[in-house]
């Protein structure tokens, strides 16, 4: 079953990564990474940033684009989880991390993506892009051009593995756009991030992640390593109704990712809050109409207004809506006519579009008529 945190995240995603390019961080807490980015998912609110711009090698984190591209074949009915794909030597031979499949032999994708996944398995990969790109080159061209369509600016990949390469780069942001997008993208294949442990030919392999084994909500993604890089995370953790994306980079130990990750993720729930503020379809307020059918117009929101705050700044939150009054006629259900101002000390102010929730014809001219010399004698709109 899919979990109600991802279906509410779809739907607004185009506007959250819109936001999410764009957005201020919060004030406020330091970290040893040498990269660091996180935001809340469902308001794209940025938490935190520093170096999230910069271009670094990804490591292993640059996995997550290429099980991005097989979960994408496997939604569209190209591929399924029981096609079986066969091992190459380029494969069997690469070094690092290994789900130590062997040359010549068939496995299945499913088995495959948990190599991926789970135990970080750079032949997997090799495996997965040469039965799906042809060659492992032809298919760390694709991570790029679907990189570019999905909003990482900033990414570039020579390999389906991370291994080091001067042309395989990312940056913070992008990691977090693109898992937030592989979240809402493709719920029904997610929950492999969540594995713990993955066996296969005997060697039973435990997932590097280190937030899945702490009480803190953890339910993916990817670490990664290499000298370049140091030890980088890219984690998502849910608690309550709030999925909270990080990403850090440049850590100088396995215990320094476990413990700097599990401190900021902890930072982002307690000092952070989700308020919505009114429900798609609620009317917000009535505006005055001018020389239309019907006197005013319900200004309503298309979406849940949620936003994200620290809890300190909640309590002197001012919420404004803003509009030229009264509003002449005609107008169209749907038309932006508003605008919703959220301010509180020390945060960026927050500004969300206000439509017609009716659409209000003109008066005829003798209603027109009748219209205008009521304000004139009694001020009325």
């Amino acid at each position: 079953m899919i979990d109600s945190g991802l279906r509410r995240l779809r739907p607004a995603l185009a506007g959250l990564l819109a936001w999410l390019a764009a957005a201020a961080p919060a004030a406020a807490i330091e970290t040893t990474a040498r990269e660091a980015f996180i935001v809340d998912a469902t308001t794209g609110r940025v938490l935190l940033e520093k170096n999230a711009d910069d271009s670094m090698p990804p490591a292993s984190m640059s996995k997550i684009m290429t099980t991005y591209l097989v979960f994408e074949r496997l939604k569209d009915g190209r591929l399924s989880l029981d096609d079986e794909l066969p091992v190459s030597e380029k494969a069997w031979r690469k070094g690092g991390s290994k789900m130590f499949v062997e040359v010549g032999e068939l496995v299945r994708v499913e088995d495959l993506l948990r190599g991926v996944i789970v135990q970080s398995g750079n032949d997997a990969c090799i495996v997965l892009a040469e039965g799906l790109g042809g060659t492992e080159e032809a298919f760390a061209a694709e991570m790029t051009r679907k990189g570019r369509e999905i909003g990482l600016t900033g990414s570039s990949f020579a390999n389906a593995t991370g291994w080091p390469d001067p042309n395989q780069r990312m940056t913070a942001r992008d990691l977090a756009t693109l898992a937030l997008r592989l979240i809402a993208d493709f719920p029904e294949y997610y929950h492999y991030y969540g594995e713990t442990e993955f066996t296969y030919a005997g060697i039973r392999q435990s997932n590097r992640n280190p937030l899945l084994y702490k009480s803190l909500g953890a339910d993916g993604l990817k670490t990664g390593h290499t000298e370049e890089a140091g030890y980088g995370l890219t984690a998502s953790a849910v608690q309550g109704d709030r999925r909270v994306i990080l990403v850090l980079n440049g850590l100088e130990s396995q215990k320094a990712r476990s413990e700097e990750s599990a401190r900021l993720i902890g930072w982002a729930f307690r000092e952070f809050g989700n308020y919505t503020l009114f429900k798609a379809g609620e009317t917000v307020e009535n505006a005055g109409v001018w020389l239309g059918v019907d006197p005013t117009v319900p200004l309503i929101a298309e979406q849940d207004m949620t936003v994200t705050l620290s809890r300190k700044a909640r309590l002197d939150m001012e919420v404004t809506v803003v509009y030229d009054g009264p509003i002449p006629a005609p107008l169209e259900i749907g038309q932006q006519i508003a605008t919703l101002v959220v301010t509180a000390p020390g945060e960026e102010t927050v500004e969300i579009p206000l439509v017609a929730g009716a659409a209000v014809e003109r008066l005829g001219f003798a209603g027109r008529i009748t219209a205008s010399v009521k304000h004139l004698i009694f001020g009325a709109p």
